[in-house]
């Protein structure tokens, strides 16, 4: 199994864990970030939307640069998971009420 499945795996578990390492053992996320302060909020509040983000990020100078064209679906679709998440661990201690 390579890497890339292990990531996915963690990623499909454990989002929070899954940016914590691709921030460590990768320079994805200091690329595409630059600062520390949007990468732990992302931890925090949109774990599969900051890691999506950081992991099609292209740099370079240019019109392909950054996040582009089809890439904005996968994150829309990351911030709807996150959302998801959200609203289902409220929806759920609202039921043990």
């Amino acid at each position: 199994m390579g890497c890339g499945c292990l990531l996915a795996i963690i990623a499909a578990f454990t989002p929070r864990l899954a940016l914590f390492l691709v921030w460590i053992f990768t320079p994805y996320v200091t690329r595409a970030y630059g600062s520390f302060i949007w990468p732990l909020l992302g931890i925090i509040f949109l774990p599969f939307t900051t890691l999506i983000y950081a992991l099609l990020w292209t740099p370079g100078p240019g019109p392909g640069a950054g996040v582009t064209g089809w890439e904005w679906l996968l994150v829309a679709l990351a911030v709807l998971l996150d959302l998801s998440a959200h609203g289902g661990g409220a929806l759920s201690s609202k039921k043990r009420d």
